[in-house]
């Protein structure tokens, strides 16, 4: 297969009407496979009411057909076809953060979207991108587009054009090239079927502005404590992974550095992902600055891109600074400790 590539300039307007958008949005209605920017990560979207666009999504990312997938709608009237009912903390939510990336789950309504889409559950995943290009796209589809990250299954998430061409060409009908993505972490997906909101996967709304806007939100033990199943199916498998092995490590830069002079020793090529403040204190083969730890949106944004830099060097193993747990520091460690497998080194 021929994957085409559409470059679309998002400062336009009238993007429904753009030709490119409008051939990407015929393949959508064909059932084809087409990749877009979302204001998070790029999304391989599919026509979520067919079984069989959803097939071809689980295929071209080699995903686990258990793993259910996001429903982007770019109205929020599309809800009435497929949702049993909008909770007040839910409307609440959408008026604060949509478009933008969170993720809601509702109760489903049966008979309108693919099972195949939502794994066979009795919830649905919803969110409503924050960017001019996917919102554009959808409308001009006219479904709602069921749509994961646009990349292999278990590598990091795409955050250009050129990503999703490195994972996808050949096994998709199309890119749309809006440039490279914002937040870099994808959306916060957070459970509104019960009393209290529950987070089941953090991303780029934090606890703490969705608590500023509803009060009291829960997060999924199973995100931090090992020994507990995670709610969300999709969070029990790997994610986000370079191709050489990542330890994070959780102690001074000194013990960071003695990590690496004893593997180079060994005959080991090292990587170091740290960030711009720290970049020059590191001496090993690969140093990879993550953004700025001051600013820890330049982290999340920097994130993939630079787990993906590591790729394209001989790094034998690669060790990572950690990051202060809040705000979208949760995100960032969370994309980190799924990537490294969970493996902590603990310095002094």
């Amino acid at each position: 297969m021929e994957t085409k590539s559409w470059s679309v300039d998002k400062s336009v307007d009238g993007l429904e009407g753009y030709p490119q958008i409008t051939q990407a949005a015929d393949l959508l209605k064909n059932n084809e496979l087409v990749a877009f920017p979302t204001e998070t990560v790029y999304g391989l979207g599919g026509n979520a009411e067919n079984d069989e666009a959803s097939e071809k999504i689980f295929a071209a990312k080699g995903r686990p057909n258990d793993n259910p997938l996001i429903i982007h709608i770019a109205e929020e009237q599309q809800l009435e076809d497929f949702v049993e009912q909008v909770p007040e903390k839910a409307k609440i939510l959408m008026s604060a953060f949509w478009p933008g990336p969170l993720t809601l789950i509702f109760n489903r309504k049966e008979g309108k979207l693919s099972n195949n889409a939502t794994a066979g559950l009795s919830t649905v995943a919803v969110r409503m991108p924050g960017h001019p290009v996917a919102l554009a796209l959808i409308k001009a589809a006219g479904l709602p587009i069921a749509a994961p990250s646009a990349n292999r299954s278990g590598k990091p998430s795409p955050t250009t054009a050129e990503h999703v061409m490195n994972d996808l060409n050949g096994r998709i009908a199309g890119i749309v090239d809006g440039g490279p993505t914002g937040v870099g972490v994808e959306s916060t997906v957070l459970d509104c079927t019960g009393e209290v909101p529950i987070i089941l996967r953090p991303g780029g709304v934090t606890k703490e502005q969705l608590e500023e806007v509803v009060g009291q939100v829960k997060v999924d033990v199973g995100l931090t404590d090992q020994s507990q199943a995670p709610i969300s199916p999709g969070m029990k498998y790997r994610h986000y992974a370079p191709d050489a092995p990542l330890h994070l490590v959780d102690g001074p830069r000194a013990f960071i550095q003695q990590l690496v002079d004893d593997k180079r020793k060994e005959g080991l090529k090292v990587g170091v992902l740290t960030t711009e403040e720290n970049v020059n204190f590191y001496q090993a083969d690969y140093i990879i600055a993550c953004g700025r730890r001051s600013e820890l949106p330049t982290v999340a944004a920097s994130l993939y891109d630079t787990l993906r830099k590591f790729n394209n060097t001989q790094a034998d193993i690669i060790y990572s600074e950690m990051f202060p747990a809040e705000g979208v520091g949760h995100a960032i460690m969370n994309r980190l400790m799924k990537a490294a497998g969970h493996r902590v080194i603990k310095g002094e």
